[in-house]
């Protein structure tokens, strides 16, 4: 625990003798306990530690006109601008059109990758969308109380609208449904498309103060939500 940056080694024995460290599910309270950092599952107050210091996990606001891909068949820019610049090979979890811009993480962490970018899994994720049209309190109660697209019915977890202008209008939308352009879809069904579109938070990360095309490695604690997040999805599947 000391050697992953949780604490120094005494205020570590500290927490394993209050019973607020887990392996496995487990809490431990014996000192010296052993373990195998690229099998086991440590946890402080169930929060997840990351043991691989070769894993990286970093947070890129992705401009517009960025496609989610380390290469485009149609010669568009993609993210090889932004991973390059380390010396891991860094994918994206998930994707964002590239009329979208915001929240995308890239990491060299697969089976964190694969969890979370599942379909099935679903995590949670805030969009603020400018659209066409000024849209009424009515229309953002029909996107929580569910619309029916043509792959089938969906519903906002939460909507709230933030402006009306003359010609336009700011909503944001959160939502766990992973299924194609579903934000642009919704809207567009409801008579409002959307003009920008940006995700403001992927789970537990949120965009903050981080400048279009500007990265930054995720802190010691965002790593151990995304951690928890992912495990959590993973023991659900």
């Amino acid at each position: 625990m000391a050697a992953a940056g949780v604490a120094s080694r005494r205020v570590s024995e500290q927490m394993i003798e209050a019973g607020r460290v887990e392996v496995n599910g487990e809490i431990v309270t014996e000192l010296g306990r052993r373990i195998d950092p690229e099998t086991d599952l440590v946890s402080v107050d169930g929060v997840a530690v990351q043991l691989d210091p070769e894993k990286r996990y970093v947070m890129l606001n992705k401009p517009v006109g960025v496609v989610s891909s380390l290469s485009d068949e149609r010669g568009r820019p993609d993210l090889r601008r932004y991973t390059d610049a380390y010396e891991e090979r860094l994918f994206n979890v998930g994707r964002l059109d590239a009329e979208t811009s915001g929240l995308l993480v890239l990491t060299n962490d697969g089976d964190l990758a694969h969890v979370l970018a599942h379909p099935s899994f679903g995590v949670m994720k805030t969009y603020i969308a400018k659209v066409g049209g000024r849209m009424t309190p009515q229309t953002v109660a029909k996107l929580t109380a569910g619309i029916e697209l043509d792959d089938g019915p969906i519903a906002a977890d939460k909507a709230r609208l933030l402006d009306v202008e003359r010609a336009s209008s700011m909503v944001e939308l959160t939502l766990h449904s992973g299924r194609n352009r579903i934000v642009r879809r919704m809207l567009d069904a409801v008579g409002h498309p959307v003009t920008q579109l940006v995700r403001r938070s992927f789970g537990p990360l949120h965009l903050g103060t981080l400048r279009s095309g500007a990265v930054r490695d995720l802190t010691k604690v965002e790593v151990g939500q995304l951690l928890t997040l992912s495990r959590g999805a993973g023991s659900d599947r």
